[in-house]
């Protein structure tokens, strides 16, 4: 293998979740942190049921203004309520029934105390207004914000992008992942002869002759995580297909670049490629209410929910590269097949932490190699998976730390999607497993989850006591590893490198056949009748022979 080319895979897995690193490498955490990333007093009380999100986007002066009406349910009586929106941007009132509140700023968490009574079962509402040049995307979607680009022709490129960072960086909201609203109404106003594109389905497009404006108004049905709401700004050409899917008809739509429009025609056909493969694997895409787009943006891309971003300039693999170094990698967009799995895993199933991201990552990760599954077979699939090992660091755990807003290692992705690989094994067949992760989405469905929740419905689907697998892979950087000595036709053989009572069998090869291990931490034995064993490539374990 070359070397410019091993340099570029190392750059690509290392720019993967910069923000997760720069997080984990925190040894010590600010009151800021527990402010954005625990459940509060003042987020607790009430339960947010609709956003109407109007913004105005002013390109030429990198400026943005407007307001948020947030309607919530009371769940207990509380007199205080916390809205996130941070620096520079500033919020300049907060209005209820018409009166204008009291606002307690506290960094990038703001304290509105509430003049009327809040009584359980109440829905009510709050508009927050604000402005502000808000914070420029320094190497997006990592370092995210807005991008405030230009395209080929020198017209206005624009989209956000705030995963970790936080929706809070560019609109006020409750800034937490546990609580999604139930719907939202976005509205975003900017200079004629641009087109916006963001989440749901475009309910009116109003022209402002007054400002030379227009107006777009999107509405998305379903729950939606904060991070995952999008404005992208462009000289946009469209065209979309239905899909025949599970569900009945689905509208996708594909939002790009006018200069990219046959281009995107001819490559945009992964996905519904990705459509039929994952609702086989995954059941029903999640939204059929609210459409499925891709929408080309300045930067690599992202999962924003029903409008996932797109910007690996129309070619196969990760910016023309394979993450796993096997070829199987360059047989579709990476970009189109991952974000657009995160449609199942972090926008229909969402983490209620920022720790348990690996449930976003690890599930998603893994959709890429059921993709080639489904249209090249399992040996791809496994040649791909197994191949995107050398990417894995083994750091730090994969959850990350609770209540702070700290994500676990970047390993997340395929250390993730190598444990998931290795569960497979452990299950009787494929269509069972496959039927695990159908219930998955639909167990979960428009839910937030605890990593908890998932390893217990794992344990009962699977009938295995999964605690020290999960114990083993998610909470540990320690690697299986089967020790073993061959004398005298007696193998010998126990774990090392595990968690107590990680027990998990194991399958090896002996000359043409195939057997079961089951090991544990104290050696066995078992008669032998050849010189060496090999070990299922399938499992993420290692091996050491005496």
């Amino acid at each position: 293998m070359k070397l410019k080319y091993i340099l570029i895979i190392t750059l690509v897995v290392s720019m993967f979740s910069v923000n997760a690193q720069l997080l984990q490498d925190k040894e010590s955490f600010t009151h800021q942190d527990t402010l954005r990333g625990s459940i509060t007093p003042e987020r607790d009380w009430w339960d947010l049921t609709y956003y109407h999100l109007d913004v105005e986007v002013q390109p030429d002066d990198k400026f943005i203004s407007g307001k948020n009406f947030i309607q919530y349910k009371v769940l207990k009586p509380h007199q205080v309520l916390q809205i996130d929106l941070q620096a520079p941007m500033e919020i300049t009132s907060v209005l209820q029934n018409g009166k204008e509140l009291q606002v307690k700023h506290d960094g990038n968490a703001h304290f509105i105390t509430l003049t009327k009574d809040q009584y359980i079962g109440d829905l009510n509402s709050i508009e927050v207004y604000y402005k502000g040049n808000p914070r420029e995307a320094k190497r997006a979607p990592w370092d995210g914000g807005f991008s405030w680009k230009k395209d080929k022709n020198g017209n206005h490129f624009i989209a956000t992008s705030n995963q970790g960072l936080g929706a809070s960086v560019w609109w006020p909201n409750k800034d937490h992942m546990y609580d999604e609203v139930d719907s939202m109404l976005i509205s975003v106003t900017h200079p004629k002869g641009l087109t916006n594109v963001s989440n749901g389905r475009l309910r009116a497009l109003v022209e402002n002759d007054n400002n030379n404006t227009v107006t777009s108004h999107w509405f998305v049905n379903n729950p939606i995580n904060n991070y995952g709401v999008n404005v992208n700004i462009g000289d946009y050409a469209n065209f979309s297909e239905v899909y025949d899917g599970e569900k009945g008809k689905l509208d996708m739509d594909y939002w790009v670049l006018k200069h990219n429009l046959e281009k995107a025609k001819i490559h945009f056909k992964d996905a519904p490629k990705m459509m039929k493969a994952f609702e086989h694997w995954f059941g029903p895409y999640p939204f059929y209410e609210d459409s499925f787009k891709l929408v080309e943006v300045p930067y690599l891309g992202m999962e924003h929910q029903s409008s996932v971003t797109y910007g690996n300039k129309y070619m196969n693999g990760y910016l023309g590269t394979d993450l796993s170094r096997t070829g199987w990698g360059l047989k579709f967009d990476f970009i189109i097949i991952h974000e657009a799995g995160h449609e199942w895993f972090a926008n229909n199933i969402t983490n209620k932490d920022i720790a348990d991201m690996w449930i976003h990552e690890g599930f998603t990760a893994y959709s890429e190699n059921l993709f080639l599954d489904y249209y090249y077979g399992k040996e791809a699939s496994a040649d791909y998976v197994i191949g995107t090992r050398a990417n894995i660091q083994n750091d730090k755990p994969l959850i990350g730390l609770y209540d702070v807003n700290h994500e676990g290692s970047s390993d997340m992705y395929y250390k993730g999607a190598n444990m998931l690989h290795t569960l497979r094994q452990l299950i009787e067949d494929d269509e069972e497993w496959r039927q695990i992760l159908r219930g998955l989405n639909s167990e979960f469905y428009h839910q937030t989850v605890t990593t908890k929740q998932i390893e217990d419905y794992l344990s009962e689907q699977t009938g295995i006591d999964l605690t020290e697998f999960f114990n083993q892979y998610l909470r540990t950087t320690k690697i299986p590893t089967l020790e073993y000595s061959i004398k005298n036709g007696q193998l010998k053989y126990h774990w090392t490198e595990i968690v107590e009572g990680f027990d998990m069998p194991i399958q090896i090869e002996i000359g043409k056949a195939t057997e079961w291990l089951f090991p544990k931490a104290h050696w066995q034995t078992k008669n032998l009748k050849a010189d060496d064993i090999k070990i299922d490539r399938d499992f993420y374990v290692r091996s050491k022979r005496l």
